[in-house]
């Protein structure tokens, strides 16, 4: 570039400026004087001579400026979002921008800025733009140029601040903004909308979304026939009719609690540039009504209250509860009429509404002729037709009214012998190895490490009586448990000796649960440091209830990043190590699981998925579903390339929309330059304006006048003052 040399005038004052004011107004004043009491015109002169001998004092330079003009610089931001990734999008913009920065324009160079979303919220390229000119000098900035499909979430209305620089003063300096777009023109583009979707929904009941189908692009409009398609999990897919633009109502049964998946898929339309946004997948959740409970305490005791308090918290559970406080042999006399107690509603809970229940707890529930053959019997049909039962046992249990030798024996997981059964010594609860892997008791809080089992003659293990090697756990003690002589089922936690203490147990349909000890109430009173009881009696609770979290054999996948992650949990020490992995398009393939050291029970493995839609894995018993979670779905809600978005603020800034083509072999760069004028773009063109930012390469400085000049005027002006003066009659 060319160095311009400059001129201009700067002061360099031989006296202090205090001064040099000082006797500027003291020259005024006299003149002022002068004029009101002398003679007019020579005060004026004498004036002008004042003002001459000022100027001289003030000092003018002449001052000459050498300088060299600095390049100016465009922003080049090259979108590398999700939606450039179709086609040869992103080819496309790289070359073009290879080009525009290699290219060698007078007074001009680009700075490349590669633009990719941010995860959430789709292309925000005036976000980029923004933080990218904020360290470019203002007067070196002369614009940008965004090589995008358009597909923009961050457009102003009004010219951004970045591209209205302050000049002098408050004049405002318009920059402009090109766009070059990967495309030939303006693209088609059918999409599908969720516009309403319920997170949950009600097993065994509806669920209802509204879906919407949105045709955009050159000759497209609303109505226009489409065929929707519908499938939920594993089941073979439904098509139902729909008219673009018109909001279609769509209807899925929840048949069961737990993920569901729904499919949706819009047939094509013809032309457009991409069907991913024409399919989505909704996930439902499945969750129980309300949940019904009927507690039952034998006596009042300790434990109701935990039972009470644990159950009345969770807004999800309708609680019933009854405690028998005088059994039907109790007889002291006292009338019926003067006894305030409800009679125990036995025909109504037992026999008229006994489905209606989800859980029965009978909390150390002693028959003593209160529930007749008939009604225990039912209590069993209850469990096998797929209810559940809890036990919670004490001394009772092995009395005369224990429930073991009634048809409710039938349906539990241990039987107590009725002789030197009840162990009263202190002890810590312990897990088992299947209570270590077992969802109900795996890593609950504090819990200590299982024992070996006691030897052949009855010793305990090594630890004494505790059940546990002190500082092996934080649970706190015991006092009193039951031995069973005979068990089944699982058995998740021990109690004295290694003797089974709590254990699950499967009855056809339904579950049972036994604990052996009514006992648990002291953890709750901190006894020993406490212990997890509120959890503990919550996740056997919701075991019971078929909670899908809590089943001992689950399996489970989930597709991310083109990543299908598959996890099976078992409680078997012996379980299925492969599953069977069947694709959208029908594919399937073995994929063998492998342990996790860190979480036992739990074998997991990965692979890679690149199709769109529903997954199914099987293990042959169990089957789940997963599909791929969009990262960012306002990227890839619209997909066409389109001006639309970008034109009216282009324009705004005299800047121009240039279409490169749908082929890196065959682009239409625009040459860029610094405008000579106020057109900044045509057919194959584009330009910026000259800011005229240089630096300063050299300086010199001369008085503007030689002080005989000075003299020179000074001297006739104080002469006329002092003749005219001099003629002034007196």
């Amino acid at each position: 570039m060319t160095d311009l040399l400059s001129h201009s005038v700067t002061f360099e004052p031989l006296v202090p400026l205090w001064l040099l004011a000082a006797l500027a107004v003291l020259a005024l004043v006299l003149c002022v004087v002068g004029l009101l009491r002398a003679s007019p015109s020579g005060a004026l002169l004498r004036f002008g001579a004042a003002l001459v001998i000022l100027t001289w004092l003030a000092g003018p330079q002449r001052l000459h400026e050498n300088s060299h003009p600095l390049p100016q610089t465009a922003l080049l931001l090259v979108d590398h979002s999700g939606s450039m990734s179709l086609g040869q999008r992103n080819a496309i913009a790289r070359q073009a921008a290879d080009i525009l920065a290699h290219a060698q324009a007078p007074g001009l160079e680009f700075r490349t800025v590669n633009v990719r979303e941010n995860g959430h919220d789709g292309t925000r390229l005036f976000e980029a733009l923004d933080q990218a000119a904020a360290d470019i000098p203002p007067a070196r900035f002369a614009g940008a140029v965004m090589l995008t499909d358009g597909q923009n979430l961050d457009t102003p209305e009004t010219i951004p601040d970045r591209l209205r620089p302050a000049g002098n003063g408050s004049h405002h300096t318009t920059l402009p903004l090109h766009v070059l777009l990967s495309a030939k023109g303006e693209e088609t583009d059918r999409r599908l909308e969720v516009l309403e979707a319920p997170p949950y929904a009600i097993a065994g009941q509806d669920a209802h979304l509204r879906v919407r189908v949105q045709d955009a692009g050159p000759g497209t409009h609303d109505g226009t026939p489409a065929t929707l398609s519908v499938r939920v999990n594993g089941e073979a897919a439904r098509t139902v009719p729909v008219q673009t633009g018109t909001p279609q109502d769509i209807t899925v049964h929840v048949a069961h609690p737990g993920q569901l998946l729904v499919s949706l898929a819009v047939s094509p339309l013809e032309g457009e540039v991409s069907t991913i946004n024409n399919q989505t997948v909704v996930t439902i959740t499945g969750i129980r009504d309300r949940l019904r409970v009927l507690l039952v305490s034998g006596t009042p005791n300790q434990g109701e209250r935990v039972w009470r308090r644990l159950l009345k918290a969770d807004p999800a559970v309708d609680l019933i509860h009854f405690t028998i406080l005088r059994p039907p042999e109790k007889d002291d006399g006292t009338p019926l009429s003067d006894l305030a107690l409800i009679a125990f509603p036995v025909r109504e809970l037992f026999q008229e509404k006994i489905r209606q229940f989800d859980l029965i707890i009978l909390d150390g529930f002693e028959n003593r002729h209160i529930l007749p053959r008939l009604y225990l019997e039912n209590i069993a049909d209850f469990v096998r037709q797929g209810g559940g039962l809890l036990l919670t046992a004490g001394p009772e249990f092995v009395g005369p009214g224990s429930l073991q030798d009634t048809p409710v024996g039938d349906v539990l997981p241990a039987h107590v012998p009725f002789e030197n059964s009840v162990i009263t010594q202190r002890f810590r609860p312990t897990l088992t190895a299947t209570g270590r892997r077992h969802p109900v008791t795996a890593a609950l809080p504090g819990a200590p490490q299982g024992l070996p089992a006691p030897s052949a003659n009855g010793a305990p293990p090594p630890g004494g009586t505790d059940g546990a090697t002190e500082g092996t756990g934080s649970w706190g003690p015991w006092y009193r448990a039951l031995r069973p002589d005979r068990t089944h089922g699982e058995v998740l936690m021990n109690g004295p000796d290694g003797a089974p203490l709590l254990l699950l147990d499967h009855v056809d349909r339904g579950r049972v649960a036994l604990l052996l000890s009514d006992q648990i109430w002291l953890w709750s009173r901190g006894e020993g440091g406490g212990g997890p009881q509120a959890e503990l009696l919550r996740r056997i609770s919701h075991w019971l209830m078929k909670e899908p979290e809590l089943e001992e054999e689950q399996l489970a996948a989930s597709l991310s990043d083109g990543v299908l992650s598959i996890t099976r949990h078992s409680v078997s020490n012996d379980p299925a190590n492969t599953v069977n992995v069947t694709a959208p398009s029908g594919a399937t393939q073995t994929v063998t699981l492998h342990p996790d050291a860190q979480d036992p029970g739990t074998f997991r493995a990965t692979l890679p998925a690149t199709e769109n839609g529903i997954w199914q894995i099987s293990d042959g018993t169990h089957t789940t579903y997963a599909a791929p979670v969009q990262a960012d779905p306002a990227e890839f809600a619209t997909l066409r390339a389109t001006a639309s978005k970008l034109d009216s603020i282009t324009r705004q800034t005299g800047g121009g929309v240039f279409w490169l083509g749908d082929s890196p072999d065959t682009l239409h760069v625009p040459s860029a330059r610094v405008a000579s004028s106020s057109d900044l773009h045509g057919a194959d063109w584009l330009a910026f304006p000259a800011r005229g930012a240089h630096t300063v390469t050299g300086r010199t400085a001369a008085p503007l006048l030689p002080t005989w000049v000075y003299l020179l005027l000074a001297l006739p002006l104080i002469l006329g003052a002092w003749w005219r003066e001099g003629r002034r009659p007196r």
